[in-house]
This record gives C-alpha cells, structure tokens and sequence, in this order.
C-alpha cells in the first residue's frame, strides 16, 4: 500500500484554473507532476498563471469561454489536438450573481445556471472519449466537479441561482456516477466552503471574523487543503470512490450547521 497518492504522469483538465480554487488545485497538481492544463475565459490571466506555474511542472493555459457551444468545442479540439487521453477532468469554472429576490433578473440566472451547471455537462460530454481512453478498473478517469455548501446549506446572503446551480452539480455528480461507472469513471464533487478567492473576497472582507468563528475548525481554507482533496480524488487512494460529494469546509456542514 505504497504510492496511494501517486499521481505524477497523469493528464489533468481544469476549468476556471487561472485563479481561486482552480488555481489552487492547479499549483497541487503541477507541484506533484500532473501535466496540468487550465482555461478560463480571460487569455491574459490564463497565460499569467501558467507561466507561474510551470516553473514547478507541466502547466498549459487553452484560454476559452466554457459557457457556449463553440468554446467547449474549441476547448475540446486543442485538447485532443495536444493529448491523446485525459486522466482527470475537473469542472470548476463557476459565477455568482447577488441582487434582492424582487430585482434578481433573469440575465442573472441564466448566467450562473449556463456556467455552473450547463456547461458542466456539456464539457463532460464533448471529454468523454478521452477520458475513456485512459479509464480502466484499476485506475479509472476521473471528474472532479466543484459544487459548494451553498449546495447542501441555505446562504444568507441572495445569491438566488449560485445554491440551486451547486445543488444541481452535486446531483449531476451521481448521476454521472451511476451512467459512467460501466465505464471506470469515477464521478465526485468537492463541496468548498470559504477559501480566499475573487468570488469570495467581498464576503471575507464583510463578514470574514463571523465566518471565522462560525467555522469549528477556526479558520479560512488553505491552498493546501484544496489540493489535498483534490489529488485524494485523482490518486490511488480513491478508486474505489465514485458518486460522493465531500465537504472541505472547517467542520461547518457536518459540525456546526449553517453560518
């Protein structure tokens, strides 16, 4: 039972990859010798994070908007173009949209809908020959899909579509779970509670001692816990693990309920 946690070798997809938890998983993968590609919509941060860490590994930036039919087709194409397999998949490009219940527009949850859930799908679908050609019993493919608490805990705040869209996700986890199983494809989802990030900044800088205190473990998430599950997730260790949805979130789901 050595190397349960190997993962070097291995070919690793990650949407939203230029910065907050993509990133952070991204810098875990490279760290440990995952060639590691990331896209996101904005070519200049894409480019900028690759460049940063591939001064520790393997990190390509494919630039692309994964919210339509013809950046996950583009996507698709530059990847097979480079690769002939794919080991890991992780899904985590996402939005968030705040207004008040009686303002929300429809604009607004189409977007996080399109992007949270939508393109999940769709992506995973367009990569599914790829991801077969490395799945085996042994070592299956796996996707790793970025859902949140915000889809197992109601949110104060009114983020109307974000909760629903990450509930959604960690359901299509199963489901891919239940139909991709034949195939030794392993289906799970990372359910983040608050990490330093873009989305999260305004809410740290507003209520990060109250989250702080509401959360057991005492404090915010780290890269490192990020990348750990992450790579638990593509490793040995978890091939026998498929259809779950595991919280890292300090304890608040599982030991403290909602903040």
């Amino acid at each position: 039972m050595q190397d349960l946690f190997y993962v070097r070798g291995k070919v690793a997809l990650i949407t939203g990859g230029s910065r907050g938890i993509g990133e952070m998983i991204a810098e875990g993968f490279v760290r440990n010798g995952v060639r590691t590609y990331i896209t996101a919509r904005k070519a200049e941060a894409c480019d900028a994070t690759a460049e940063r860490l591939a001064k520790f590994g393997e990190c390509v930036s494919i630039p692309g908007d994964m919210s339509t039919p013809e950046g996950i087709e583009a996507l698709t194409n530059e990847l097979a173009n480079r690769e002939e397999q794919l080991d890991i998949l992780v899904n985590n490009a996402g939005a968030s949209w705040g207004q008040p219940l009686e303002e929300f527009p429809e604009a607004g949850w189409d977007k996080v809908m399109d992007i949270n859930v939508k393109s999940v799908f769709f992506l995973t679908k367009a990569l599914l020959p790829m991801l077969e050609k490395s799945a085996s019993q042994e070592d299956p493919a796996r996707i790793i899909n970025v859902g949140s608490v915000d889809g197992i805990n109601v949110n104060q705040l009114p983020n109307f579509a974000y909760g629903p869209s990450k509930a959604a996700v960690h359901h299509l986890t199963r489901t891919f779970a239940k139909h991709l199983a034949p195939r030794y494809i392993t289906s799970n989802a990372i359910a983040p509670g608050p990490f330093p990030s873009k989305m999260m900044a305004g809410t740290l800088q507003a209520f990060g001692d109250q989250i702080r205190k509401g959360v057991p473990l005492g404090r915010i998430g780290e890269p490192a816990d990020m990348a750990g599950i992450a790579i638990y997730l593509s490793s040995k260790a978890s091939t026998y693990v498929t259809g779950v949805v595991i919280p890292v979130d300090g304890g608040l789901t599982g030991a403290a309920g909602t903040l």
